[in-house]
């Protein structure tokens, strides 16, 4: 189990945490799900994540905060975005940081699907 790749899942709502996990554990992903960015932060998992799925707006640190955090501590980690509230330069400032995917929630689980395989795959190519 440990050869397949952890996706880490950010989102204070439950039921969308819950609905992508099912998604990503359906691709045959191994998941970790996270109520706040502070909670992936301080988890085990953060070394373990190949792909961090994140909520653009949450309480404390946003999904934008976080790949911040993640880029100023060297870690190359792709990152997919989601949200419902975000406007153009939100999603721009999101892709021109590094993010590998932008969807505005409700999203195609299969777009996410393609996203997510895709990301995973260009960053195992990496090391």
């Amino acid at each position: 189990m440990a050869n397949v790749p952890m996706i880490s899942i950010v989102d204070d709502d439950k039921s969308t945490r819950d609905a992508v996990e099912c998604l990503v554990r359906s691709l045959g992903y191994r998941t970790a799900t996270f109520d706040s960015a502070e909670a992936f932060i301080g988890s085990a998992q953060l070394n373990e994540t190949s792909c961090l799925i994140t909520d653009v707006q949450m309480p404390g640190l946003s999904g934008l905060e976080l790949q911040d955090h993640l880029i100023a501590d060297g870690r190359a980690l792709p990152v997919i975005f989601m949200t419902a509230l975000a406007d153009e330069a939100i999603c721009e400032r999101a892709l021109r940081t590094g993010a590998v995917g932008f969807f505005r929630k409700p999203f195609d689980g299969h777009e996410l699907a393609d996203c997510l395989d895709r990301a995973v795959a260009a960053n195992s190519r990496q090391f």
